[in-house]
C-alpha cells in the first residue's frame, strides 16, 4: 500500500505520517521545502518522541520524499498509483496542491479503485474544500473525477509544539492524538488505519474538537498573553488563567451538549482530558505560537465567534467566551502578521466597521452588539 502525503512539516511527519507508516503504508512525503526534502531524501528513519504520560519513542521508515515543486511530474506519477492522499499543508495551500492530484487522478489506470483522499487540516470540512479546488483543476477530458477519487472529511488533533533547534527530523508531540475520518464516502472500501476512528456522522466530532481543543487552547494563550507568561503550560499553571480557560469550555460545553446530544458526562471527560492535555509541562509550546494568526481565530465560523453566536442565537449571553475575544483583541505580537494587520483594522475602522471586518457578524446579530463594546473599548486604548 502507497499513500502521498502533502506537507513534511512536524505534523506530517509526527501524526499523520507516523499513522500511516504504522498501518503498513509506504509514505511519499510531498513538500516545497527543498532543505526538508533533501533531509528526507537522505534519511532511512527518523524518531517521534511521544512526551507526556506513558512517553515512548517511535521509528519511522519506509518512506521516500519529492519535492512538490522541482519534482511535480513524479509526485504526480507517485499519485497515479497511490493508494491515499492525505494534507497537513494548512487550508490556505490547498488550492496550490490541488492542481497537481488532478494530474495524477487524470493518469490513473481505469483499473485502479478511486483514490481515497483526505485533507487532515485544522479547518471545518477540509476535504471538501479539496475536492472543489480539484474540481476547479480537472480536465474535463479525464472523465469523470468522482469516479477516480473519494473524498473523506476528517477531524485531526494532536498538539505538536514548535520544535527545538538541532533535532533534525525527529519531532516530538504529546501522547494524544485523535483522527476521525467520515466513513460513508468509501462504501466497502473503508482504509486500514488502526490509529484513526472511523464514524458515521462528522460534524459532532469536529465541532467538538473545534470548540474544546481549539478554543480552550487559544485562550489559554490570549490569557496567558494578557498575563505576561511564556508557556502555554505556565499559563494553566496559573490559578485565574486556568478558571477563565475553565469557564469558556463551559460555555462550548453547555452548547455541543444542547447541539449534538452528547452526554454531559462523556462531554465533562472530554474537558477534563483537554485541560490535563494544555498542562502537559513537557510541550515547550509558547503563548505566542497558539496564539497567532488572531484574525483567523476571530472569524465567523472559527473557535470562538463560531460558538459564541450560536449561543447568543439560542438566548443565551456567552460571558466567558466574550472574555476571551476581548483577549484576543490585545494580542500585539508584532511578530505575527495577522495580529499586525488585527492593530492596523482597529486603528483605521470604526467601531462597527471594525466588528463586522473581524468576525464577520452582521449588525443584527444577537451577538454583535456585545462584540461591538469589546472592540470599541479596544480602540479607546489605542
Amino acid at each position: 500500500m502507497k499513500a502521498v502525503h502533502f506537507g513534511a512539516g512536524n505534523i506530517g511527519r509526527g501524526f499523520v505520517g507516523l499513522l500511516l507508516h504504522e498501518a503498513g503504508y509506504e509514505v511519499v512525503f510531498a513538500d516545497v521545502a527543498d532543505a526538508l526534502i533533501s533531509q528526507l531524501s537522505t534519511a532511512g528513519s527518523y524518531n517521534v518522541h511521544e512526551v507526556g504520560e506513558q512517553p515512548q519513542v517511535k521509528t519511522v521508515d519506509n518512506f521516500r520524499a519529492l519535492n512538490s515543486a522541482t519534482q511535480e511530474d513524479s509526485v504526480v506519477e507517485e499519485i497515479s498509483t497511490a493508494d491515499v492522499v492525505t494534507t497537513a499543508v494548512g487550508p490556505h495551500i490547498l488550492k496550490f496542491v490541488a492542481p497537481v492530484i488532478a494530474r495524477g487522478l487524470a493518469g490513473r489506470a481505469p483499473e485502479l479503485p478511486p483514490l481515497q483522499v483526505m485533507a487532515c487540516e485544522n479547518a471545518i470540512n477540509a476535504s471538501d474544500l479539496l475536492h472543489l479546488e480539484i474540481r476547479a483543476a480537472w480536465d474535463g477530458a479525464a472523465g469523470d473525477l468522482d469516479a477516480v477519487a473519494v473524498f473523506a472529511n476528517t477531524a485531526v488533533d494532536r498538539i505538536v509544539p514548535n520544535q527545538e533547534p538541532g533535532k533534525g527530523l525527529d519531532v516530538t508531540v504529546e501522547t494524544f492524538f485523535e483522527w476521525v475520518i467520515d466513513r460513508t464516502p468509501f462504501g466497502d472500501y473503508v482504509p486500514v488505519i488502526p490509529g484513526a476512528t472511523f464514524v458515521d456522522e462528522l460534524e459532532p466530532y469536529i465541532e467538538r474538537k473545534l470548540f474544546t481543543v481549539n478554543t480552550g487552547h487559544a485562550s489559554a494563550a490570549y490569557f496567558g498573553y494578557a498575563a505576561g507568561l511564556e508557556k502555554i503550560s505556565d499559563a494553566m499553571a496559573d490559578p485565574g488563567v486556568a478558571a477563565k480557560v475553565r469557564a469558556v469550555l463551559d460555555e462550548t460545553t453547555q452548547l455541543l451538549v444542547a447541539k449534538h446530544g452528547f452526554a454531559e458526562s462523556e462531554q465533562e471527560a472530554y474537558v477534563q482530558k483537554i485541560l490535563a492535555r494544555f498542562t502537559n509541562p513537557h510541550l515547550p509550546d509558547t503563548v505566542n505560537r497558539v496564539g497567532r494568526a488572531p484574525l483567523r481565530k476571530l472569524s465567523r465560523h472559527e473557535r470562538f465567534i463560531g460558538p459564541a453566536a450560536e449561543l447568543a442565537e439560542r438566548g443565551i449571553t456567552p460571558v466567558a467566551l466574550l472574555d476571551a475575544v476581548s483577549a484576543a483583541l490585545r494580542f500585539d505580537d508584532g511578530a505575527d502578521d495577522e495580529a499586525v494587520e488585527l492593530a492596523q483594522v482597529l486603528g483605521e475602522s470604526g467601531p462597527a466597521e471594525a466588528t463586522e471586518r473581524i468576525t464577520g457578524l452582521s449588525e443584527t446579530h444577537p451577538l454583535f452588539p456585545a462584540v461591538h463594546k469589546l472592540i470599541e473599548a479596544r480602540q479607546a486604548e489605542v
